[in-house]
């Protein structure tokens, strides 16, 4: 029972390491790029109708073909955490990747045409995880959403109250963008990009010569310090990304070989002497290199502790 519960570990160990091996080499990075980039360009050709009538099987063919290798993709990321399964799901992109794939997988889903046409283009946010900037960006923006629900917030009430004026002031004159609150806001809207302000203040200069202190003051806040604010969220998000991307490639440095931090001692004696094992080996190891280097000293061995004897007397004068 022992020799089964200790030989458990080291066959997932095993099996990690090789999935490790693989999804770690350049080549199956650069492989899964491709096949995302021959995804999307299969994607744009099935917008022209008449390609897809004529090669309706072909594409067929090829999009199951993307489907089993993204599926081998997973199986393999799955693998290489096989003796940590916890930290597979802990890494948010190990997660979409598999809700993309398992999804497109589900009968309900793969009858749906539209949805699965979504699903597939959501393959295409996939090449996030092999380009380091795009994936900060995301982060980033990730990051930056509690800030921008307060910006929408505020943006969305600064709307309200010029829209409200505006209908107050001009909707009796002006009634094709400020005849009710919806139409105020949609041109405000548009206001807020700079869009058509030079036609609004001329209509509204027609109106009365204080307008100019309404859409003056409006396009401050609105396209000015609004905008700004959120620019700030944005890079500070970004920020925080970038330092984010460091510590973990830091983190990834500091790892020992096996590619992963060891787990924590649950009390199981087998996984403690395996444990052992496996520091002894490391030991082994490095004293044989050591002693392979011709000009490397030999490994200092630890020296016996010299026990103290009993306290030796003086010996008495001689009385000659």
């Amino acid at each position: 029972m022992t020799d089964g519960t200790a030989r458990a570990p080291r066959r997932r160990e095993a099996v990690a390491g090789r999935c490790r091996e693989i999804t770690e080499a350049r080549w199956f990075a650069v492989a899964v790029f491709t096949l995302i980039l021959a995804n999307a360009a299969v994607l744009g050709i099935e917008t022209y109708s008449g390609l897809v009538g004529r090669w309706y099987l072909g594409l067929r063919v090829v999009e199951y073909a993307f489907l089993t290798a993204f599926t081998v993709e997973i199986l393999l990321r799955a693998g290489a955490h096989a003796d940590r399964p916890a930290a597979f799901f802990r890494d948010p992109w190990n997660l979409f990747d598999l809700a993309v794939v398992l999804s497109a997988l589900l009968p309900v889903i793969r009858e749906n045409g539209t949805v699965l046409r979504l699903l597939r283009l959501a393959r295409v946010l996939r090449a996030a995880r092999f380009l380091p900037q795009l994936r900060i960006i995301l982060v980033a923006v990730g990051r930056s959403l509690p800030g921008t629900a307060s910006f929408l917030l505020v943006g969305g009430l600064l709307l309200y109250l010029y829209a409200m004026v505006g209908w107050i002031c001009f909707a009796a004159d002006d009634p094709e963008h400020f005849g009710s609150l919806g139409r105020a806001v949609l041109t405000l809207f548009l206001l807020m990009t700079l869009d058509g302000l030079g036609d609004a203040v001329r209509a509204g200069l027609e109106i009365s010569r204080w307008s100019i202190l309404y859409y003056a003051s409006y396009v401050l806040l609105a396209s000015f310090v609004l905008v700004n604010v959120l620019i700030g969220v944005v890079i500070t998000s970004l920020d925080e990304a970038r330092s984010m991307e460091a510590e973990e490639e830091a983190a990834d440095t500091a790892r020992d070989r096996s590619g992963a931090p060891h787990p924590p001692y649950t009390g199981d004696p087998a996984l403690l002497r395996d444990r052992i094992a496996t520091a002894r080996r490391a030991l082994d190891d490095l004293e044989r290199a050591l002693a392979a280097t011709p000009d490397a000293p030999p490994p200092d061995r630890p020296r016996p502790v010299e026990q103290p004897g009993p306290p030796v007397r003086p010996l008495a004068d001689d009385p000659r």
